[in-house]
């Protein structure tokens, strides 16, 4: 499977949209990333991309990244430092539970736009957003190799 094709252009820009909505909300920043395969521990997996892709840059530590291994059927949720210093443990997990439900179903989109909605939601209570916040990372949904 070629992972940037796993989902259409028009997927894609509404993926997007939704985390552009998502950061109104809060100063927190989301990042998604797809991937076909993961041979390893997904969280680490997730770790070693959220690194790459610069996310514990930001100024609060508060970026999120949804990580998807589309071939393997694994994903992760990864908070920043500041996000985990701040909110229980099991955080991400009601969110977690959502995008599985969909994603059982095929509804990949769905899923994951509703995850980060829910990522928006829950953050601006621990990361509201700011009058001088600034877009810090890219809202561009980025793919692996």
């Amino acid at each position: 499977m070629r992972t940037k094709n796993f989902f259409t252009p028009e997927q894609q820009k509404s993926i997007k949209q939704t985390i552009v909505n998502a950061e109104l909300n809060t100063s927190g920043e989301v990042r998604v990333h797809i991937d076909d395969k993961c041979k390893e521990d997904v969280l680490d997996k997730a770790a070693n991309i959220f690194h790459q892709l610069k996310m514990d840059k930001t100024e609060l530590r508060n970026g999120v990244l949804f990580y998807l291994a589309v071939s393997d059927h694994k994903f992760a949720i990864l908070g920043d430092k500041g996000i985990n210093e701040k909110v229980p443990a099991d955080f991400w997990d009601l969110i977690k539970d959502v995008m599985l439900d969909y994603f059982k179903k095929r509804q990949f989109t769905e899923g994951l736009c509703k995850g980060i909605e829910m990522a928006g939601e829950k953050l601006k209570v621990y990361f509201p957003l700011q009058s001088n916040d600034t877009n810090e990372l890219n809202n561009e949904v980025s793919f692996g190799k």
